[in-house]
C-alpha cells in the first residue's frame, strides 16, 4: 500500500500551537488519499444498495473486496513501525468505521456473512476489483499465484489455457496414440444381473457390519527408497500390490499413515508416468516436496495460475482443484498413464465443477491408456452419507452413473446371487473391497503411534455476550416451537400423534434450515455458532497460552478469521511468539510460517485455519492441540487432530475441545461424536451404531426443537 496517504505531516518545532493554514489544508488532502477513502466510498455504495433491496451480485463482490482490504490494511498498520501511535490509532479508527458499516449491512442481509468466512472463495471478478481499488489508492497490487474458483451461484465462461512448455512437449512428440495393448476382451453372452438395479444395494452393503474394509494385500517386497527414508510394512504392501498389477485404489488409511509416499511409490512400481496429481491448494507444495524426497529420479512440476512456470517434460504434474478448470483441456490430451486425487472427498459432489473435471480426466485417461493407475486418497471417505462413495468409485472406473463396470460387474456375476438374496450384501461388499479399497487404522499398523484422546473443556460464557447468546438460542427455540404448533394446527390430513410428532419436528427443522439464507434479522444456527466461536475466542486463547507455558508447543485451530485475530492478540499480550497458517497466504508465506513453528524453539503456538491447515501439514512437533471452534463434520475435526497424531509422534496426543456450556455448542459436540460412528461402521467393521446421515445443522435444529417441546410438556 502507498503509505503517504495514511500519514500526517510532522508538526513544526516551536512556534504557535495552531498549525499554519497550508498545513491544515494538506492534512485534509491526505485524508482523501490512500486506500481508506476508496474503501469508505465503496462500502457506502454497498450499504445504499442493501437498503434498496436484495444485494446484487456486483455489490456482493464489492462487499467481500472491502472486507478483504480492511483486513489487510489493519494488519499493515499494526506492523508499520514508521507511524506514530496517534497516527496508527486514527487510521485504525477509520477502518473500524468501515467495518461497522460492513457489519450493519451484513445484519440487513445475513447471507453476506459467508463472504467473511476464512474459507470463503474469492472469484476472479473480486480479484480484478481488488486490483482496481488498490490502483485507485495509488498502491501496487501484489501478484497472486493462484486464482480461486468462481463464486458459488455465478455463471462463468471457462478460460482454458495451454502453457508454452506443454506445447513444446507436444511438438517434440506429436504422434501420441492411445495404448490398447492390454485392453480386456468384452464378455459375451447374457448377463444374469443385467436387469437389476445394483448401485443402491452396493452402497447399502457398506451400512452393515463386517470385516475391516481392506482388500487382500500381498506380502511386502523389498522397495528401494532414498537413503535416510524408511517405508513401513503397511506402506510397502500397497506398493507391492501395484507392482503385482493392481491398478485402482481407494486408499482410505487413517490420516497420518503416509498415503502420499504410498501413492508416489505405487506410481513408480507401476511405471505410471507421466502422472497427474490433483490436490487441494494448501498441500500442493508439500506434494512436490514429497515427490522429490521419495522418487527423486522423477521430476515433479507444479501448476500455478495459468501454468507459465511449469516444466512440460516433467514426470509428475501437480495441480490444485481451484485452477483445474483452465487446464483440463490440455491435461486430457497429455498422455497420462496414472492419476491421483488427494483428499478425494473433495469430489463427492458430482454437480461441482471440480468433481466434473476430475471425472472427465479420469475417463479420458482410461479411454486412452490400457490399465492406468488410478488412486483416490482420503482419510475421511465418508463425510455425511454412504453415497459419498459414488463419485470416488466412478473416478476409479468401478461404476458409471447407472451400473457397475468391468471387473466389478464380473465379480458380482461370479457370486451367483442377486439383491433379492440374503447373502448378496456381504458378497457385494467384498467384491467392491477387492477392487482396491485399502483401509488401515493407526492402532492396527502403527503401534509406535501413541493413542490420542479428545478432551472436552467446558467454558462458561458469563459475560454480556454469553447472556445474549443464550437469549438468542431461546428465541430460536421459541420460533421453532411456533412453527411446529402452527403446522400442527393447520394440518389437513387429520392424523394425530400422541406426544411429540418427530416426523413433523424434522420437517420444521428442515424449513428453518432452508430459511437461513433469507432470514434478515432473526438469529439462525449458523450465525449463532459463529457468535459462540467469537465469545469463546479469548477463553480458548487463554487456555492455549497456559498449555504452551506448561507443556511446550501447541497447535490452535479456529474456523473464522476474527477468532484467529483474537487468539493472536492474546498471545502477543502474553509475550508468546506464534506463527499463523491462513487461507489468504501465498505458498511461500505458508511454508515460512510452518518452518518457524516446527524449527524455532521460541515459537510456542501456531494459529491455524480449519479450512486452510486441516490437511496435508505435519505439525507433530506438538502433542497438544486446541479446537477453539467446532466444525460441522467429524471429518474436519479428525483432519485437524491428525496434523499432530502422525507417524513419528512419540508423545501422547490430546486435542482440547473448547465447549461453551449451556449453549447449543454442547449439542453440536455430541452430534459430531455420534457422527463418527458412520465411518467406523462402514469402513472398519465396527459394531457401533450408525447415526443419522443427515447434516449436523439439521440434527442440531431437531435436537433444539425436541428439547424445547419436552420442556413445554408436549412429550409427557
Amino acid at each position: 500500500m502507498a503509505r503517504r496517504g495514511q500519514r500526517q505531516q510532522g508538526g513544526q518545532q516551536g512556534g504557535a500551537r495552531t498549525a499554519p493554514r497550508s498545513n491544515r489544508r494538506r492534512a485534509r488532502d491526505l485524508d482523501n488519499e490512500g486506500i481508506i477513502p476508496v474503501l469508505a466510498r465503496a462500502v457506502r455504495e454497498v450499504e445504499a444498495g442493501a437498503q434498496r433491496g436484495p444485494v446484487a451480485p456486483s455489490q456482493r463482490t464489492k462487499f467481500q473486496v472491502v472486507a478483504l482490504l480492511v483486513r489487510e490494511e489493519r494488519s499493515r498498520l499494526k506492523a508499520d513501525t514508521e507511524v506514530t501511535e496517534s497516527q496508527r490509532g486514527e487510521q485504525l479508527k477509520r477502518l473500524d468505521g468501515i467495518a461497522t458499516i460492513l457489519a450493519k449491512t451484513a445484519a440487513r442481509d445475513t447471507s453476506l456473512l459467508q463472504l467473511l468466512a476464512e474459507d470463503s472463495e474469492v472469484s476472479d471478478s473480486a480479484r480484478a476489483l481488488k486490483r482496481q481499488m488498490l490502483a485507485a489508492a495509488g498502491a501496487e497490487p501484489e501478484v497472486e499465484e493462484v486464482a480461486a474458483a468462481p463464486e458459488p451461484g455465478t455463471v462463468t465462461t471457462e478460460r482454458r489455457v495451454v502453457p508454452q512448455s506443454v506445447i513444446s512437449r507436444q511438438l517434440a512428440n506429436p504422434f501420441l496414440v492411445p495404448d490398447f495393448s492390454a485392453a480386456p476382451a468384452r464378455p459375451s453372452g447374457a448377463r444374469r444381473l443385467a436387469t437389476w438395479e445394483l448401485l443402491g444395494p452396493l452402497f447399502r452393503s457398506f451400512e452393515y457390519g463386517g470385516a475391516s474394509s481392506c482388500m487382500q494385500l500381498p506380502e511386502p517386497t523389498e522397495v528401494r527408497v532414498p537413503e535416510g527414508l524408511e517405508l513401513m510394512r503397511h506402506q510397502a504392501q500397497v506398493v507391492a500390490a501395484a507392482a503385482a498389477g493392481h491398478r485402482s485404489f481407494l486408499l482410505a488409511d487413517e490420516p497420518g499413515l503416509g498415503k502420499t509416499a504410498q501413492a508416489l511409490l505405487a506410481a513408480q512400481a507401476a511405471d505410471a508416468y507421466p502422472l497427474l496429481v490433483v490436490v487441494p491448494n494448501v498441500v500442493k507444495t508439500n506434494w512436490a516436496r514429497e515427490a522429490e524426497l521419495w522418487t527423486p529420479q522423477h521430476k515433479p512440476t507444479v501448476i500455478h495460475g495459468d501454468g507459465h512456470t511449469i516444466d512440460g517434460f516433467a514426470d509428475i504434474v501437480i495441480v490444485n482443484y481451484e485452477v483445474l478448470d483452465r487446464h483440463v483441456g490440455w491435461l486430457g490430451d497429455f498422455g497420462f498413464r496414472g492419476m491421483v486425487v488427494d483428499e478425494a472427498h473433495f469430489i463427492k459432489n458430482k454437480t461441482s465443477q471440480r468433481s466434473r473435471h476430475a471425472l472427465q480426466l479420469s475417463e479420458r485417461i482410461r479411454t486412452r491408456t490400457a490399465r492406468p493407475l488410478l488412486m483416490a486418497l482420503t482419510g475421511t471417505p465418508l463425510i455425511n452419507d454412504i453415497e459419498d462413495f459414488r463419485a470416488i468409485w466412478q473416478f476409479l472406473g468401478w461404476i458409471d452413473d447407472k451400473k457397475p463396470l468391468g471387473a466389478l460387474m464380473e465379480a458380482l456375476e461370479e457370486t451367483g446371487l442377486t439383491p433379492a438374496d440374503f447373502g448378496f450384501y456381504p458378497a457385494a461388499r467384498t467384491a467392491v473391497i477387492e477392487q482396491g479399497i485399502v483401509r488401515r487404522r493407526k492402532v492396527d499398523v502403527a503401534a509406535d503411534i501413541p493413542a490420542r484422546r479428545v478432551a472436552d473443556l467446558p467454558v462458561e460464557l458469563d459475560d454480556e455476550a454469553g447472556r445474549s447468546i443464550r437469549e438468542a438460542e431461546r428465541e430460536l427455540a421459541r420460533r421453532l416451537v411456533h412453527r411446529y404448533e402452527t403446522a400442527l394446527a393447520t394440518r389437513t390430513s387429520g392424523a394425530t400423534v400422541e406426544g411429540i410428532d418427530h416426523e413433523l419436528v424434522r420437517r420444521v427443522a428442515t424449513w428453518e434450515r432452508e430459511d437461513t439464507t433469507t432470514t434478515k434479522s432473526d438469529e439462525n444456527v449458523f450465525s449463532m455458532m459463529r457468535r459462540i466461536g467469537q465469545a469463546k475466542a479469548g477463553l480458548a486463547a487463554d487456555y492455549t497460552a497456559q498449555l504452551a507455558h506448561s507443556v511446550g508447543k501447541v497447535v490452535f485451530f479456529a474456523k473464522h478469521v476474527d477468532v484467529m485475530d483474537v487468539a493472536e492478540e492474546t498471545f502477543a499480550k502474553r509475550g508468546l511468539r506464534y506463527s499463523s497458517i491462513r487461507g489468504d497466504q501465498t505458498p511461500k508465506q505458508r511454508e515460512k510460517n510452518i518452518d518457524a513453528f516446527v524449527n524455532d524453539p521460541d515459537v510456542a503456538v501456531v494459529v491455524c485455519s480449519l479450512s486452510a491447515a486441516g490437511v496435508g501439514l505435519n505439525l507433530q512437533v506438538a502433542s497438544n492441540l486446541v479446537l477453539a471452534e467446532l466444525s460441522w463434520t467429524d471429518a474436519e475435526q479428525t483432519q485437524a487432530i491428525d496434523r499432530i497424531h502422525r507417524i513419528g509422534q512419540d508423545q501422547p496426543v490430546t486435542a482440547w475441545r473448547i465447549i461453551a456450556a449451556q449453549t447449543i455448542d454442547t449439542r453440536i459436540a455430541e452430534l459430531i461424536d455420534d457422527k463418527a460412528g458412520l465411518a467406523a461402521r462402514a469402513l472398519d467393521g465396527s459394531d457401533e451404531e450408525i447415526g443419522s446421515s443427515a447434516d449436523l445443522q439439521l440434527e442440531a435444529l431437531v435436537t433444539l426443537l425436541t428439547d424445547a417441546l419436552t420442556e413445554a410438556g408436549v412429550g409427557v
